[in-house]
């Protein structure tokens, strides 16, 4: 009969690659996790592992038993967050990557509320508008606008309806005047921030049904979409961002949206991780948690008006 803790020494000794280190990660002794392999292998008469004195790898029996495996532990950890109920408590580590803009004006107060309701968890917080690094950096998940550049990464909806605004201070508007038409923006200010490692200054919009794309030019640019933000309430010029980003300042009237019946380019908001196996059950409620505030913010945008 297979053992939970022999297969946990396999999955473990497999993404480590060193079977010493993945002893190590389970609190037991290297001689232990070797005899659990050698278990392991004689209950399945097949060789895991090719060996040597210096390199452990997979054979192509055990890249295809470690699929199976996996599967296993995840489904026995399932079954006992199931039988523990929906109303057990979340603890532990979550490490969240934001765009720098959402997550200090919009996002912050959000978590504030979520670790009330969950005062087990300790969160990381990571702000920046560069593109995370999640296979390298210590990040479990990150929220980002836009579909990731890399495949291979997994990408669940938060704010799929999500759009770019146009708008601009009173104050700016009282000095320059507000735009009646896109073309009127070549004659204002445009604030320009860094997107991909690019300035964004090709702006897109739909106008009866018509695609529009405008090349604009101002006298501030910067890769820290949260400083263009404040030029804006500042009355330094006109701004093109996300709904979500700016709602706050339209509903307190430090913003006025321009041209309202243009549509600004589609924006959704993700939840982007390196796997599924990274779906935990915090991951999961603070989806859930900040999916249906962004959704009250939607319903107030003004291209549903």
């Amino acid at each position: 009969m297979l053992r939970l803790d022999d297969l946990q020494v396999f999955v473990r000794t497999a993404e480590v690659g060193s079977l010493s280190a993945a002893a190590r990660l389970l609190d037991t002794s290297p001689a232990v996790a070797s005899a659990a392999l050698k278990r392991l292998e004689q209950a399945l008469q097949v060789r895991l592992f090719a060996r040597s004195t210096r390199s452990l790898r997979l054979t192509a029996e055990g890249e295809a038993y470690l699929v199976h495996a996996r599967q296993v532990l995840q489904s026995l950890e399932a079954g006992r967050q199931q039988l523990a109920g929906s109303k057990s408590t979340i603890s532990g580590p979550l490490q969240l990557a934001v765009p720098s803009d959402f997550g200090r004006n919009t996002l912050l107060p959000w978590l504030d509320a979520f670790m009330q309701a969950h005062p087990q968890v300790q969160l990381r917080l990571l702000l920046g508008d560069r593109v995370t690094d999640l296979f390298r950096e210590p990040v479990d998940i990150a929220l980002r606008y836009g579909e990731p550049e890399d495949s291979s990464l997994v990408a669940l909806p938060v704010a799929a309806g999500n759009r770019r605004v146009l708008c601009a201070a009173p104050a700016y508007l009282q000095r320059h005047g507000e735009p009646q038409q896109i073309s009127d923006l070549r004659q204002h200010n445009c604030l320009i921030y860094m997107l991909g490692g690019r300035a964004y200054e090709r702006w897109r919009f739909h106008d009866d049904d018509q695609a529009h794309s405008l090349q604009v030019a101002g006298d501030r640019l910067s890769d820290d979409a949260d400083v263009v933000r404040r030029w804006a309430v500042a009355g330094a010029g006109v701004v093109y961002k996300s709904w979500l980003d700016v709602a706050g300042d339209v509903h307190a009237g430090r913003l006025r949206i321009l041209l309202p019946e243009v549509l600004g380019e589609p924006t959704p908001l993700n939840l982007i991780c390196t796997h599924r196996e990274q779906l935990s059950k915090p991951v999961h409620l603070l989806r859930e948690f900040v999916q249906a505030r962004c959704a009250e913010l939607l319903a107030q945008a003004p291209w549903r008006r």
